[in-house]
């Protein structure tokens, strides 16, 4: 081999590397120009092998990782990432630029998912790649110890950390700071492209003869077997091989093992089939702050490390004044300039050879920052992590519900991205309507890639608003989801099918037939409505019924937008109605605080329900379910009158027939004034007041003076030992209103209900109202209306007319 002068000797080639590091990467790649293998054997799942052509498609771009997950069980997987900056991705690069064979000789994926099916106490996989396996061993010095497992020697209680027992041994407190003086900054040996990895295999030498596998048993399994590949590729090809695996297992492949030994250790490893692809990845699950076991604190960092082709420090200044710029901060050349010469003196000052990700951090926050932190993490979060979202290749092997789901996505023009964002969708427009069924579908398979958000600057059932992020798990979730269908369309009705069946409580399925007529699945409609149905007919719980008619009836709504037939979901949804109407009021006699706060819950949602329902159809005439508004009205009457029912529900009752014009105002001030009379206990009172003044009352009382002064004159003769157990719900009934209604409310009660101004005269009877309408403050609106209707003078003279 090319490279046995320049200081290596015979045997295969080790080159021991932290994984994803940009100086490691730099050094595989010039040790492998200087020794030209004809093989190269790369730390990964053999069952990748097919896939590794798939790294030089010009439609790949990293950070990707190999994923692999049990054919049976999709959602045991294991993910093996690999950034740009990663050297196992560098060694595949140039193997297949050099028309050399590469070839993955870790344990087999195969084993590993097995292995994890047998203790599933495994903590999540680090450097070269189990995310979920069992394995969790560290594959290079940049591993962290995951707690629960158990020591491989009796003097070792924790994992071992070889990069921060060589920094500590080298006198620093930061490993990462130690791995970028000694390794990082240091650059390539220009006389010798070996040397960083004898220096590197020393080290770990050291280490393994003072902690043994460092609380790793099972590398030694995953070493053996690689020793066993490491043979026969040598067999086949001589020495002219070259191993590319995590620093720590380099001197267990050095040393000398019997074959029968390895093949022991090898034998009646548990197996299960598995499946392997490539997958997109990110910067951001790369870092340890995503929780990922294997990650680095900085990926944006090391990917400008290893991109940058010189002076680094000042192409990243330049990076950061660029986002500032963007954020509308101030942020000049001269700011760069400073900012680099400050980090290049602070490199000075401590001595380290380059500036490091400390230095430049530190002039960033003196120079450009002003001394904050607010806008570093700015700067922490898009540049140091970064939200860079890889792509694969469509000729990556994929579950076919993944290669629908990606034609989908091409034909909606809705890409996935690593950064989070969010998407207004019209359900007007064709292209948003399919959308949103997308994204219904995929929640209704648990394939969370978007989350609904409140939209802004419109409440029309036409409007949605998403906020969409990718992460690589849902390839996993799409793997579990293709039990279910090999397209959308179809898994989604088949697992709303299943939900319904397995559904626990009645609201669950009700909620279930929203999220269908959402996700526009007319096939698995059939099959939930009757288990809606025979689960509406078996329940007898009013609470059971209450929670299930809102979701219910809200779905409704949809059939105008969405084009799809609720005519049977109106029928069931009448009938849950009328149900919740006979069993309403027996239900809420006798009830404690907590159970009359949750009945009163109850009873706001039937009243919307009820509204909504009337709209669709649920009571014109010919029904069969007669006039359900009147019928609910007439419910909320007995609630009102009923001395049983407790007083929260009792004035929630007289509030809502108040607001529905059933109640008229000298109606409610009576029936206030009977509630707030000496002879009612102040707690009941004092619920009652909650239940009618709650959720937006404070109106009423700013309009009607003689509301508040029942409430005022009632609350000056609660006796002094009563009051401290009216004051909690008195509290809670009045801070709910807005600021703007508190202070009118104070304002009224200062001067004293019911006793007017001289300028305020009463009308039917409600003082603070005018006798006539004031046209001039009527005509100061004029100009706002035309403005907000986009109408001339004679258009609005015609609106108004």
């Amino acid at each position: 081999m090319a490279g046995t002068e320049g200081g290596r000797g015979a045997g295969p080639l080790l080159l021991g590397v932290r994984h994803h590091g940009p100086g490691s990467a730099r050094a595989v790649r010039a040790a492998l120009a200087a020794a030209r293998p004809r093989v190269v054997l790369i730390e990964g799942p053999p069952e990748a092998d097919a896939l590794i052509p798939l790294a030089a498609d010009e439609g790949m771009r990293p950070p990707v990782a190999l994923l692999a997950h049990a054919v049976d069980e999709p959602g045991r997987s294991a993910f093996w990432p690999l950034a740009e900056f990663s050297p196992e991705w560098v060694a595949i690069r140039w193997a297949l630029e050099h028309e050399v064979p590469a070839r993955f000789i870790d344990l087999p994926a195969t084993h590993t998912l097995a292995w994890g099916k047998d203790d599933e106490a495994d903590a999540e996989g680090e450097l070269t790649g189990e995310e979920q396996p069992p394995d969790p061993t560290a594959e290079t010095p940049t591993s962290e110890p995951p707690s629960g497992e158990s020591p491989s020697a009796p003097d070792i209680d924790l994992r071992v950390d070889p990069l921060a027992v060589l920094a500590e041994a080298a006198g620093y407190d930061d490993p990462e700071r130690w791995w970028e003086d000694v390794v990082e900054h240091r650059g390539v040996g220009e006389r010798d492209a070996f040397a960083p990895f004898t220096a590197l295999e020393e080290a770990m030498g050291a280490l393994r003869e003072t902690y043994g596998v460092g609380g790793r048993d099972r590398d030694l399994v995953r070493e053996a077997y690689m020793r066993l590949q490491v043979r026969a590729a040598q067999r086949e090809f001589e020495d002219d091989v070259a191993v590319v695996c995590g620093a720590w297992h380099v001197p267990a492949l050095r040393q000398k093992a019997s074959v029968a030994g390895d093949r022991a250790l090898l034998k009646g490893l548990p197996k299960v089939k598995a499946d392997l692809t490539w997958v997109p990845w990110t910067h951001r699950r790369l870092s340890r702050a995503s929780g990922y076991g294997a990650g680095i604190d900085s990926p944006g960092w090391y990917g400008h490390l290893f991109s940058a082709p010189d002076r680094p420090v000042e192409r990243w200044m330049t990076k950061v004044a660029g986002l500032f710029r963007e954020e509308d901060r101030i942020v000049s050349p001269a700011h760069v300039i400073e900012a680099v010469r400050l980090a290049e003196t602070l490199a000075v000052m401590r001595g380290r050879p380059l500036p490091g990700l400390g230095e430049t951090t530190d002039a960033v926050r003196a120079v450009m920052c002003e001394g904050s932190d607010v806008p570093l993490s700015l700067v922490r979060d898009r540049l140091v992590v970064g939200d860079v979202l890889g792509e694969v290749p469509p000729g990556a092997p994929a579950v076919p519900l993944q290669r629908d789901l990606d034609r989908s996505q091409r034909r909606l023009r809705i890409k996935p991205e690593a950064l989070e964002r969010e998407l207004e969708l019209d359900l007007r427009k064709e292209i948003d309507a399919g959308r949103s069924t997308l994204l219904h579908r995929l929640r209704l398979l648990r394939i969370e890639w978007g989350e609904p958000a409140a939209s802004r600057g419109s409440t029309g059932t036409f409007r949605e608003t998403w906020r969409l992020r990718w992460e690589p798990e849902l390839a996993v979730r799409v793997a579990e989801a293709g039990v279910w269908g090999t397209t959308v369309p179809a898994a989604a009705t088949a697992k709303a099918e299943a939900d319904a069946v397995g559904a626990e409580s009645l609201a669950d399925v009700t909620a279930l037939a929203e999220h269908c007529l959402l996700a526009e699945l007319p096939d698995a409609l059939p099959v939930v409505m009757k288990v809606l149905a025979d689960r509406a007919a078996l329940d007898t719980d009013v609470g059971h019924l209450a929670q299930a008619l809102p979701a219910l009836v809200r779905s409704l709504r949809y059939g105008d937008v969405r084009g799809t037939d609720t005519g049977a979901l109106t029928e069931v949804a009448a009938g849950l109605a009328e149900r919740v109407f006979v069993g309403l009021p027996p239900a809420c006699a006798a009830l404690d605080g907590d159970a009359a706060e949750e009945m009163r819950r109850h009873v706001d949602a039937v009243h919307g329900a009820v509204g909504l329902l009337g709209d669709a159809g649920g009571s014109r005439p010919g029904s069969g379910h007669g006039d359900l508004r009147v019928r609910w009205r007439a419910v909320l009457r007995t609630l009102s009158a009923r001395d049983t029912v407790p007083g929260v529900i009792r004035g929630r009752a007289v509030r809502l027939l108040l607001d529905e014009g059933e109640l008229g105002a000298d109606e409610a001030a009576r029936l206030m004034g009977l509630v707030l009379s000496p002879g009612t206990p102040p707690a009941d009172a004092a619920a009652w007041i909650e239940g009618f003044l709650g959720g937006g009352g404070g109106l009423l009382l700013v309009h009607d003076e003689r509301l508040l002064g029942l409430v005022d004159e009632w609350l000056t003769r609660v006796p002094a030992e009563a009051f401290t157990d009216v004051l909690p719900l008195l509290r809670r009934t009045f801070s709910s209103y807005e600021p703007g209604v508190r202070r009118t409310l104070g304002e009224l009660v200062r001067r004293g209900p019911g006793k007017q101004t001289g300028t305020t005269t009463a009308v039917a009877g409600i003082p603070g109202f005018g006798a006539e309408p004031d046209a001039g403050r009527a005509d100061a609106v004029v100009p706002v209306l035309r403005l907000l209707l986009g109408l001339d003078d004679d258009e609005l003279v015609g609106v108004a007319g």
